[in-house]
């Protein structure tokens, strides 16, 4: 039997904040006045709290090197900022981060290959509610991170033997004009302009599989935002948006801070497209963005650009946390 083989995708360490320069808070008596502004004092909770992300981050990759070195598996590691092709001729990818780190592997992954997530740094409520007069202290949230290092090798062990299975998740698709972008969002997509105190300009309408369109809606506002079941929990939530079942395969939508919508379109500035439905969005600014999950990945688009969103994507096998597969499918 051939072995298995796993891919253990890491989040850097120079994400951390770098800790803060301490230095001569003022000139010696001999030094001319500098113009430059002087370090500020820096607080020995906030360095503690930072190193130990740091220590707790790399504490949890060498357990899970340790896992798997014990393991009869065939794995590498690679950082994942030195990653550019897809990831193929893998039996599983393990995500060891938290969800930026689950979201970044996603984007080289199609349907054939699950993904496990591991949050490297949980928040602890403790440590949150201590500090919360001083700094914030939470950590990573790790919604979608089925393990911890606490638990990292029973949830491999039934993974593999699959006892554990992953769930399916929907993800977007994008074409702009009319030529697919290489890159299938997880969460969320937002199309807007690059500068966030600038108006966006465009226009959208539904259509169906069948042919049939909705009214076109022009828009002036902060842009649009469409949302997975799976991404409906992040910015969409705090948006005011709506919480999904995570086996939908509907994509919710909103339009962010429109400005003086007409109340004929009022109902279409928020709602969802169906599975057989794509939304047709035109975009007027001289320049405008697509940001697929978040700030690393980002398409240019210009005025007249056109852009197809429907949920036609591959999806993603996604070994979840026990407490989302309770909620059932129709959460």
């Amino acid at each position: 039997m051939a072995r298995r083989r796993v891919l253990l995708f890491l989040k850097p360490f120079d994400v951390y904040p770098p800790r803060p320069y301490v230095g001569a808070a003022a000139s010696s008596p001999t030094s001319a006045p500098s113009s430059l502004p002087q370090p500020r004092a820096a607080n020995p909770k906030v360095l503690s709290y930072l190193d130990d992300r740091c220590r707790v981050h790399k504490d949890t990759i060498d357990l899970c090197q340790s896992v798997l070195q014990r393991k009869s598996l065939d794995w590498i590691a690679v950082q994942r900022n030195h990653l550019c092709q897809p990831i193929r001729d893998v039996d599983l990818v393990v995500a060891v981060g938290g969800d930026g780190t689950l979201l970044r592997a996603s984007h080289f992954l199609d349907d054939s290959v699950p993904i496990l997530g591991v949050n490297s740094d949980p928040t602890c409520t403790k440590e949150v509610e201590e500090l919360s007069d001083e700094f914030d202290a939470r950590r990573s949230t790790g919604y979608l991170c089925a393990a911890t290092a606490g638990n990292f090798e029973q949830i491999l062990d039934v993974t593999l033997d699959g006892s554990r299975r992953p769930l399916e998740l929907s993800r977007i698709s994008v074409k702009l004009n009319g030529i697919q972008l290489p890159t299938y969002a997880l969460n969320d997509i937002l199309v807007s302009h690059p500068c966030p105190a600038s108006v966006s300009r465009f226009s959208f309408r539904k259509r169906n599989n069948t042919g049939d369109n909705s009214r076109l809606i022009n828009c002036r506002s902060s842009g649009l935002r469409v949302s997975t079941a799976a991404g409906s929990t992040a910015a969409m939530l705090s948006a005011g948006g709506f919480t999904m079942p995570l086996s939908s395969r509907e994509l919710q939508y909103m339009i962010r801070e429109p400005i003086s919508p007409m109340d004929a379109d009022k109902a279409m500035l928020h709602d969802v497209l169906k599975q057989e439905q794509h939304m047709h969005v035109v975009w007027y600014n001289q320049e405008g963005a697509v940001y697929v999950d978040g700030s690393h990945v980002v398409h240019s688009i210009q005025h007249g650009d056109s852009l197809e969103i429907s949920s036609g994507a591959p999806t993603l096998k996604v070994v979840l946390p026990e407490h989302l597969l309770k909620m059932g499918p129709e959460w």
